[in-house]
Formats: C-alpha cells, sequence, structure tokens
C-alpha cells in the first residue's frame, strides 16, 4: 500500500472515530465471511459499529486522543468495536457474542475507558456492571424511596392530628350540650308563679257594729 492510500485510509480512520471516547477491541480473524456478516449485523441492530484495521494505521488515526493507549503494544489486524447506549452496554454485547456458539473464534482483546487502556479481563468485569437503565433505576429508588417514607409519615401525622381534632370538637360538643341541659333543668320555665291561695281559706271579716259572743252566764258591763 503506498503512502498515499495509507493517508487516505488513516484521515478516513480518523474522521470516523471523531468524538468516540470509549472503544472495545476484539479479534476476529478466525470467523468466516457469512459468520463477520452475520456478526456484523447484529452489531448494527444494537447501533454498535465495527471496523478491521491495522494497528499501525490505527495508532496514527488515534494519535492524541483518548482512544490512543487502547492500541499500544498491538501488532496484527485489530477490530474496534464503538457505539451503544454506554461502553457497559457495549461490553455486554461484546462479552455476549464472544460467548455465542455462533460467533465461536471471536476474543476479546481489550479496550479503552475514560482513556485508561482495559485488558481483556477487564472488558469482562466492565459487562458486569449496571447498565444506564439499570443505574437510573436504582438512582430513582433510592431518590423516590425517601420521599416515599416522607409522604407515608406526614400522612400518618395528619391522619393522627385530624383524628384528634374530630374526637376534641366532639367531646366539647357534648360537654356543650350536657351544660344546656343541666341550666335548662335548675331554672323554672317563665310564666310559672306559685299557686293562689285557695279560696275560703282565710275567715271572712267580722261585720261592722257586731259584738263578739260571750260565754253562759257572763254579764256584760256597760
Amino acid at each position: 500500500m503506498s503512502k498515499f492510500v495509507k493517508n487516505l485510509v488513516t484521515a478516513d480512520l480518523k474522521k470516523r472515530l471523531d468524538g468516540v471516547q470509549d472503544a472495545l477491541l476484539v479479534n476476529v480473524a478466525t470467523l468466516d465471511a457469512n459468520r463477520n456478516y452475520q456478526l456484523r449485523k447484529e452489531l448494527r441492530s444494537k447501533h454498535i459499529s465495527l471496523l478491521v484495521v491495522k494497528n499501525s494505521m490505527a495508532q496514527r488515526a488515534t494519535e492524541g486522543t483518548v482512544l490512543a493507549p487502547g492500541f499500544e503494544g498491538l501488532t496484527g489486524l485489530t477490530a474496534i468495536v464503538w457505539g451503544g447506549q454506554d461502553i457497559v452496554a457495549l461490553a455486554k454485547e461484546v462479552v455476549r457474542l464472544s460467548k455465542d456458539k455462533n460467533f465461536k473464534g471471536l476474543e476479546t482483546r481489550g479496550g479503552v475507558l475514560d482513556g485508561a487502556p482495559l485488558t481483556a479481563g477487564e472488558v469482562e468485569q466492565v459487562s458486569n456492571w449496571p447498565s444506564r437503565e439499570e443505574q437510573l433505576s436504582i438512582l430513582a429508588g433510592q431518590i423516590l424511596g425517601p420521599g416515599g417514607r416522607l409522604a407515608s409519615q406526614l400522612t400518618s401525622i395528619g391522619g393522627a392530628l385530624a383524628s384528634q381534632i374530630k374526637e376534641i370538637i366532639e367531646r366539647q360538643g357534648g360537654e356543650a350540650a350536657e351544660a344546656d341541659a343541666t341550666a335548662s333543668g335548675d331554672t323554672a320555665p317563665a310564666g310559672e308563679d306559685a299557686p293562689p291561695a285557695a279560696a275560703g281559706d282565710n275567715p271572712p271579716p267580722a261585720a261592722a257594729g257586731d259584738d263578739p259572743p260571750t260565754a253562759a252566764g257572763e254579764t256584760a258591763t256597760a
């Protein structure tokens, strides 16, 4: 390959990897054409790209970028894999396919995460991390958990307070009704006076000029 063609390939590779922060490296040399095609199709369905390049060209294309550490010390052909939702989802998919009997021979060689090189064993470890959806679910649970408990406590306190207020109101209402009943029994109804004396209870007054009667045998003196 002439230097001119190498420069063109390097420039194209540099353009395609522009903005890529994390990537994995795999070996697909042992896959035949049919399995290679099926592998690429499987990866495309997950929005993952695969590109086979010479390590020397990859080193030139990634020089000065965060991907450069991943190609240090490698020789021969390497397949660069990038894309997906994040590096965790990418690692999960690559490790899953490497264990699929339909893609026997697919091997993980390493990768780059946040500018740091990864070994094949570390890629396996990354694949066991929670995915972005799982992390969001865990985070949402941690945020909503205390809030739910606080809401439950507030609701419980509010219910207890409302019950106590209702009980006080009912008790005060009962006491007021009892006081009214007591006051009504102690006070005579208006218009009820003592009954008048019956006619004939007092002796009639003496008539004018009448003398009181004298005992028999007594003589009135003038």
